[in-house]
């Protein structure tokens, strides 16, 4: 049987790493989850003189070291002077060296994203006019290049080591209890442990170079090591190895003392000892004990991601955080469990067969991790996308789209299981007489034996030792040929090989869909990315304002509140000395129009201490403000100041410099 059984499993397994390797070898460099959405001095903007900083607006907050933030002249030699410092909500900013002249600049930035991303790109801007460069970025590869890729396949790792871990530990306390003494069984959650454990490690060491240089060498960089360690990453990754200590306990008490209360028996045939009547109480206590340890360890680890990734940062981290450990634990149950109970019916020992009453078991449990699991990814996916458009518009939305239709087919697949289960239980009651017979024939063998060993006994000291040898020996060999007529029993149900390749089918589909849902964790979801291209759009906007006479600025702003991100558009036409007509437009992330509470507006000519000259402007319409004869006294480089209030005590002030006169 094992040669029939080996090929399937080694496809299954040859299935696991070709689809990761896919979609990682295809995914390129790791998509950054934080946007840039604004700069000042814009992307491609010209100005009259060099401005005294830089400043980057990003979707949200970001780490940031000496090296994040860095300007260059036309020759390649850095001007920024000091260190990026936080402005305001999430805009960044760094003071530049004085005196620079005419030319184009490059701004290089290379930071990591509240949600542990590594995010990196440049942009050029120039003074003056435009110039000749020797700067070139393109050899920027954080999150990409080998240790992305390597990176990339540990998290593929980590999570298969967490749904193997715990969807076997719990198919075997829900579901299977007797097959805790199955070896495969503990092979099975004993390597999802290994493999959890072995891949925390591997991104540890990996982490340092994939969030900085992306070199090979710098894996084993102590330092960089430490640096990791001081990070919400590093303190995440550390948790897990202590859990993965707990769990380890737990997998000792659940293989070890109680598979030895359950009645079963060992791969070799050899009878366990059956539990006596007064040890049920204690057993019932044992269960309920690994129950409520396991469970607070599935949550710990499940935690370990998303107190550190996509749950951690942007709207609602207090609710998303625990919908996301609770999504987690349910993949885990369902698919890890699939996988346990393929294992179970392809390896499980004759004398310990799975049966329906175990399958349906595990069709409740799964059926409650489905309903959990659409209950919370609704919600995730509401929280990442924002707007129906995303799911066709961003490839977050598209990996959905795919993840969502593998489940369906998973549910398909799981009811024509259910359609076998059903079939299994009527075949064992029809073989239920051939079972009994075998039986009989079994205990007349074993009488036999018994027979033949007396009599072995009976002869002299010299015959002894040889008869008890031989009557060993044929002892075995019946016990081999009884195992194989159970076994052959067992595989020769149809019911059990339809169940078997619907249950293969399952497991093959959810290979697919792990892969799906780790490159989901790496892809930017598509709310910022969204935030991203209606910045870009707003940007070139403002630069065809600009050639016409009028000034269009457009300024990202977050109050730090429920429903305190948005954008506010400032239109100053014909921005020049004397009257001119301002508008005000707030948006919300999304694009839709956003009513606030209040707008004001404050011009500064810091070089001639003017101002700041107040500006209220007059609500037209919904995110709608305006103000007639706004008067410029001269002509400069003036700071535009703007307070967004979106609550009654949420409240922020945003500002940028720009040409007027």
């Amino acid at each position: 049987m094992t040669r029939t059984i080996t090929p399937r499993l080694r496809t299954l397994a040859l299935l696991f790493l070709a689809v990761a390797g896919a979609l990682l070898v295809g995914a390129g460099p790791a998509s950054a989850h934080a946007a840039l959405t604004g700069s000042d001095p814009a992307q491609g903007v010209v100005v009259d003189k060099a401005p005294d900083q830089v400043s980057l607006t990003f979707s949200e907050q970001v780490s940031m070291s000496s090296g994040s933030l860095r300007i260059l002249d036309p020759k390649g030699k850095r001007v920024d002077s000091g260190e990026p410092s936080n402005v305001s909500g999430t805009t960044y900013a760094v003071r530049l060296v004085s005196g620079l002249g005419d030319g184009t600049y490059t701004v290089a930035y290379q930071v990591v994203s509240a949600d542990s991303h590594p995010v990196a790109g440049a942009y050029t801007f120039s003074v003056g006019a435009p110039s000749k460069t020797t700067v070139s970025v393109s050899g920027e590869t954080v999150g990409g290049g080998v240790v992305g890729w390597l990176y990339g396949f540990g998290r593929y790792v980590s999570y298969a080591g967490f749904i193997v871990l715990v969807g076997g530990a719990a198919f075997v306390l829900a579901c299977w209890q007797r097959g805790s003494g199955v070896r495969a069984v503990q092979r099975l959650v004993v390597g999802g442990w290994v493999a959890l454990t072995a891949a925390t490690l591997w991104l540890l060491l990996l982490r340092g170079s994939y969030t900085g240089s992306g070199a090979f060498g710098d894996i084993f960089d102590l330092n960089l090591l430490g640096q990791v360690l001081q990070t919400k990453t590093g303190a995440a990754l550390v948790s897990r190895l202590l859990l993965l200590a707990a769990a380890a306990l737990f997998i000792a008490v659940l293989f070890g003392a109680y598979a030895r209360q359950a009645p079963s028996t060992l791969n070799d045939g050899a009878a366990r000892r059956l539990p006596a009547p007064g040890d049920a109480e204690e057993k019932r206590d044992l269960t309920f004990g690994l129950a409520i340890g396991g469970t607070v360890v599935a949550a710990g680890l499940a935690a370990s991601w998303a107190m550190a990734e996509h749950a951690s940062t942007g709207l609602q981290p207090g609710i998303a955080m625990p919908v996301d450990v609770l999504h987690l634990v349910a993949v885990a149950t369902w698919l890890g469990g699939l996988v346990a109970l393929l294992v179970s019916l392809y390896r499980a020992p004759a004398e310990t067969p799975v049966d329906a009453a175990t399958v349906r078991r595990f069709s409740a449990v799964a059926f409650g991790s489905v309903l959990t699991l659409v209950v919370t990814g609704i919600y995730q996916s509401w929280r990442q996308l924002g707007a129906w458009s995303a799911f066709t518009d961003t490839r977050y939305g598209q990996l959905l789209l795919v993840k969502i239709g593998l489940v369906a087919l998973l549910v398909g697949i799981a009811w024509i299981s259910r359609r076998w289960t059903a079939r299994l239980t009527d075949a064992a009651r029809s073989t239920s007489r051939t079972t009994r017979s075998e039986k009989e024939r079994s205990k007349k063998e074993r009488s036999e034996k018994e027979r033949v060993t007396a009599a072995a006994k009976a002869r002299g000291a010299g015959e002894s030792g040889a008869g008890t040898k031989r009557a060993a020996q044929l002892a075995r060999q019946r016990a081999a040929v009884d195992a194989a007529r159970q076994k052959r029993l067992r595989d020769g149900d149809p019911s059990r090989f339809g169940l078997r390749r619907s249950v293969f089918a399952e497991a093959s589909v959810a290979v697919v869909l792990l892969a799906v849902t780790t490159a989901l964790t790496q892809t930017e979801p598509g709310r910022t990315e969204l935030e991203a291209q209606a910045a870009q759009s707003s940007s070139a906007s403002s630069s065809a304002a600009d050639s016409s006479g009028a000034l269009t600025l457009d300024m990202p702003f977050d109050t730090g509140g429920k429903d305190g991100k948005g954008l506010v558009r400032i239109d100053l036409d014909p921005a020049r000395v004397g009257g001119n007509e301002l508008h005000v437009y707030v948006q919300r992330p999304n694009g839709r129009a956003f009513d606030i509470p209040e707008v004001k507006i404050a011009f500064t000519l810091e070089a001639k201490k003017i101002g700041p000259l107040p500006v209220t402007p007059d609500h037209i319409t919904t995110g709608h403000w305006s103000a007639s004869g706004v008067q410029i006294p001269m002509a400069g480089d003036w700071k535009i100041a703007v307070t967004v209030r979106t609550s009654d005590i949420d409240q922020t002030t945003i500002s940028k410099n720009a040409q007027i006169g």
